[in-house]
């Protein structure tokens, strides 16, 4: 996929093909997702600017590499409801062996709230039972991320 700067209308375009070339070279190359820096990426593109609260999930096989990005969740200005069960039920009907969580802050502040930690720690719980793994939950604003793996929180 080659990106010409010169063939977009706006900036919102230039966004978008980035979020699909990151995607698609995730998606259909060998790439793992191991590291903290490459799914902070993706979420920074995919949602770090939105005026709402969304939460994704990204699906990944037993090699960590990423076979699909749901936005599965959508709140408010400063909060979104989650439930696990429709987490679980996703990430098994994509046949994932693993998963990353990230929503965005539109307040700038990643610095993660109790209810962050809260909904986490029920994630991880339930998709456990499932022997589904969660490698991380990153939290991403159009400035910053924090990331649970890189902080000792999972």
């Amino acid at each position: 996929m080659k990106m010409d700067a010169f063939n977009y209308d706006s900036q919102d375009e230039v966004i978008a093909a980035a979020i699909r070339f990151v995607e698609e070279r995730a998606t259909y190359t060998t790439e793992t997702l191991q590291s903290p820096r490459a799914s902070k990426d993706i979420l920074r593109l995919r949602i770090g600017d939105k005026e709402r609260e969304i939460f994704c999930v990204l699906y990944l096989n037993n090699q960590h590499q990423l076979l699909k990005v749901d936005e599965l969740f959508m709140g408010t200005i400063d909060g979104a409801a989650v439930y696990p069960r429709e987490i679980a039920k996703a990430a098994l009907a994509h046949n994932a062996a693993a998963v990353i969580l990230g929503h965005n802050h539109p307040s700038g502040i990643t610095e993660p709230s109790s209810a962050d930690r809260r909904i986490t720690e029920r994630i991880v719980s339930a998709l456990g039972l499932l022997d589904i793994r969660v490698l991380d939950h990153v939290i991403v604003s159009t400035n910053s991320t924090f990331s649970f793996a890189e902080e000792g929180l999972l």
